[in-house]
């Protein structure tokens, strides 16, 4: 789609006349029409408020001219699953799970691909290809080249272990030790755990990146130890396979 019909269509969608749109967006109705008969494109400010309003990337407001890549895992980007800034803004240059409000979650490099060298052979490459591909590719991307310029010097990782050691210390029974936490978007991981009442609640934002790990139960069986947390929380949780009949453990602000 050009430029001028992803600006009308997205306007339509979300119900709004021009002349809203123009007091959205602080410009004129007739510059609203003015983009989307072509005429014209909104600068660069506009672009960042209309992606805030509609949700989407500047790079899909502009028609999608570039293919996103994750400049730390290398993922093809879409707009459900870019990182984001602390004020929410969409940061077109990272992945949900690489880069959440403003924190890099990866520091490195061998973490990143023991993760990724998973996902990539449940999508039918092998090990060896996948783990030969990421060890090519990784280091040219912009996060790599620039990680002395960009990483936080270690305030990340201090925070996981800090956590890892919080989790452990509850000797929650059947777990075994946590070793490491990965990235985990919400969406993925947001399961409803049944109340005595007979009603189901979820405790987390479908749109947060947390942190987490799936440990199997030293009880042996077929259920697995979930363990989520973030920066005031920790959920332990056991379930069976792909995330069936979840059972809420434990859940603990801290």
């Amino acid at each position: 789609m050009t430029t001028k019909d992803v600006l009308f269509d997205l306007r339509t969608k979300l119900g709004l006349s021009q002349d809203e749109l123009a007091e959205k967006v602080f410009v004129t109705r007739q510059a609203v029409s003015r983009w989307e008969n072509g005429d014209t494109v909104p600068n660069t400010e506009t672009l960042k408020l209309l992606s805030r309003l509609y949700n989407v990337s500047i790079n899909t407001l502009l028609g999608a001219p570039r293919q996103l890549v994750c400049q730390c895992c290398g993922m093809p980007l879409e707009d459900a699953i870019l990182s984001r800034e602390k004020d929410g803004t969409l940061n077109e240059d990272y992945c949900q799970w690489c880069y959440a409000d403003g924190t890099y979650t990866y520091s490195d490099m061998d973490d990143l691909i023991d993760i990724s060298v998973r996902h990539m052979v449940s999508e039918g490459f092998t090990e060896e290809q996948a783990r030969d591909y990421l060890k090519q590719t990784l280091p040219q991307l912009d996060y790599w080249k620039r990680y002395e310029e960009l990483s936080d010097g270690g305030q990340f990782e201090a925070f996981k272990k800090q956590l890892i050691q919080e989790i452990n210390d509850l000797h929650v029974p059947g777990l075994p030790k946590v070793e490491k936490l990965n990235a985990l978007v919400g969406s993925y991981v947001n399961l409803a755990y049944p109340l005595p009442s007979g009603e189901k609640v979820r405790f987390l934002n479908d749109g947060t990146t947390y942190l987490g790990n799936q440990l199997e139960s030293e009880f042996g069986g077929d259920r697995c130890f979930g363990i989520l947390a973030g920066m005031d929380f920790i959920l332990i949780c056991t379930y069976a396979a792909e995330g069936a009949d979840p059972e809420l453990v434990l859940y603990k602000k801290r």
